[in-house]
């Protein structure tokens, strides 16, 4: 099969090249989201006024849910074989024709259409994050993932903004379509643009002992040697995947998923699962909550919500500074913010006074932006031979499912009560607290040895 590109050693990360491309993927992921964010929260009015029931929408909302579900695992896993650079700018470019099609939908069959090709391609934050991680070293991987993660939100704080004063000009959804478009065409160049010296040959290797690696333990020898080897052969491995068919590289990216599935990385991604459901099933009824239980108005309710998203891109900076206090201890910071997102969701779900609110969505905030992000920072460590693409596209599959499933349990929840979602959401990340600390034996070390034990 192959072995991924390794991850970059810290002479090659700081390189002027290096720098250049980190930045440039960081504004690649600000437009991303600020493209995304103008344009998502209209969606559920626009299809409305097309004249679809609340069904059809549903079931629409669904089926973009399972084109990522399914999706997601084989994009990033057909990044490891093609390269990063083309498959990013394959995504952006298709998803940049799919917010086109948006802006022309003037009945529910062409809406629905143009969510098709979106469902299926729309993972450039995936592949970034990718892309970043076979730059930099890993003991830097959370501090840098947590930068880009910052970027991305600072797009979907102003996105909204400028999305609803466009919706309240004349035909301001098709406006919003075209500028969420061209944003995504402008994502496409810069790609185009960026530094070609740091994306390296592909993110495969082919390497015919691959399994003589099965076993090792020390991944930071095991990157050295592949860097040196992969380097050496980086002219063979760029003609090799121009020579590639389709139908190869599909079969490949299959491959490689399949060997995520039936790893040992279950437990991680179980962990990925309920963590994600948990928030979710806090943000499910937030809005309806806060008028319901403290009489909010739905702008007041915003303004808390932008307040949140705020706090997260200042916890994505202060990655660097925790992560040295914890010793770039991915497993422990990710344990203990999994402890304060139980107790801030519990206490929100319990909250008496608006103040209390507002401390547990503080909280909130930071601990899950610094969760979300070292919880990739451990399936890139422990999957270290499948690939960074195939991993970050079956965690993101993995959070899908999530997608899928809260909708059902949040309305059964909020059948007993306002405070139901949440409440259950509380359960689960508990059972991810106690999943982490039963399989506590199976991490060990700092970030640049700890791997899945035998």
């Amino acid at each position: 099969m192959g072995t991924t590109r390794p991850t970059a050693t810290r002479g090659e990360r700081e390189t002027p090249s290096g720098r250049s491309l980190q930045h440039c993927l960081h504004v690649v992921g600000f437009l991303d989201l600020f493209g995304v964010s103008m344009i998502v929260p209209l969606l559920n009015h626009h299809v409305k006024s097309l004249g679809a029931s609340p069904t059809t929408a549903g079931i629409i909302g669904s089926c973009y849910g399972m084109f990522q579900l399914f999706s997601s695992s084989l994009v990033g896993s057909w990044s490891d074989v093609v390269g990063r650079r083309y498959s990013l700018m394959t995504c952006i470019v298709i998803s940049a024709l799919g917010y086109a099609l948006l802006g022309v939908s003037t009945n529910i069959y062409i809406y629905a259409l143009a969510r098709i090709p979106v469902g299926i391609f729309k993972h450039s934050l995936s592949i970034s994050k990718a892309f970043l991680s076979d730059l930099v070293t890993e003991e830097e991987r959370p501090i840098v993932m947590g930068r880009f993660n910052a970027a991305s939100s600072l797009g979907f704080i102003l996105g909204p903004v400028v999305g609803g004063s466009l919706t309240e000009l004349p035909g301001g959804f098709y406006i919003t379509s075209f500028l969420c478009s061209s944003i995504f065409i402008i994502n496409a160049g810069l790609v185009w643009l960026l530094p070609w010296y740091e994306d390296k040959p592909s993110c495969v290797a082919p390497f015919p002992n691959e399994s003589s690696f099965n076993g090792i333990t020390d991944t930071s020898a095991l990157k050295s040697d592949l860097t040196l080897h992969t380097y050496q052969m980086e002219n063979q491995i760029i003609k090799k995947h121009k020579k590639q068919t389709f139908w190869t590289q599909v079969v490949s990216a299959f491959r490689k998923v399949a060997g995520v599935a039936f790893s040992h990385m279950w437990e991680i991604f179980l962990v990925r699962l309920l963590s994600a459901i948990a928030v979710m099933l806090y943000y499910s009824n937030f809005a309806l909550a806060m008028e319901e239980r403290f009489h909010m108005t739905p702008r007041m309710t915003g303004y808390l919500i932008s307040y949140g998203s705020t706090l997260g891109v200042l916890a994505g900076f202060l990655l660097g500074p925790l992560s040295r206090i914890y010793k770039h201890n991915s497993y422990i910071m990710l344990l203990h913010s999994n402890i304060l997102t139980f107790f801030s969701i519990l206490v929100y779900s319990l909250a008496p006074k608006m103040w209390i609110v507002v401390l547990a969505l503080t909280l909130l905030a930071f601990s899950t932006n610094i969760g979300r992000t070292c919880i990739v920072d451990l399936e890139l460590t422990q999957g270290v031979k499948h690939g960074s693409g195939t991993l970050i596209g079956v965690g993101q599959s993995v959070t899908s499912v999530g997608r899928i499933l809260v909708p059902l349990w949040s309305g059964i929840a909020q059948e007993y009560s306002p405070c139901g979602p949440p409440q259950l959401g509380a359960v689960l990340s508990l059972a991810s607290i106690f999943l982490m600390y039963k399989s506590k034996l199976c991490y060990s070390g700092s970030a640049q040895t700890k791997v899945k034990s035998a």
